[in-house]
């Protein structure tokens, strides 16, 4: 997962030196007015999106599989975790079911 953000994070700032350089040349709009670094930081964003999207495919799917395997652990530690909570529950409503039944006196059928 770590290794999919640092190569995204690689990629935004190729895109932006690149922009920056083209902007900077003239080649690329400076945008409005004071605007100049916000759009070159939304125009690097727009342009590194698909590059992303295509060139780190494995890398996406690789953290994609670590993420659902994290989660079906978790949700087996949660499922564990709830039954070993109802077989003490179970256990404890015996354990108070069990005295009572004992004292009750027996009921004996009017004749």
């Amino acid at each position: 997962m770590l290794r999919y953000t640092l190569k995204r994070l690689g990629i935004l700032v190729g895109c932006l030196v690149v922009v920056w350089g083209l902007v900077y040349l003239g080649i690329a709009p400076r945008g409005l007015g004071d605007s100049n670094g916000l759009w070159i930081i939304l125009l690097s964003l727009v342009i590194s999106a698909p590059i992303s999207f295509v060139a780190l495919r494995g890398e996406r799917d690789r953290a994609s599989v670590q993420i659902v395997q994290r989660v079906d652990r978790m949700k087996a530690n949660i499922e564990a975790s709830r039954s070993q909570e109802d077989d003490a529950v179970d256990a404890a409503r015996a354990d108070t079911a069990a005295p009572a039944e004992q004292s009750a006196p027996a009921e004996h059928p009017a004749g």
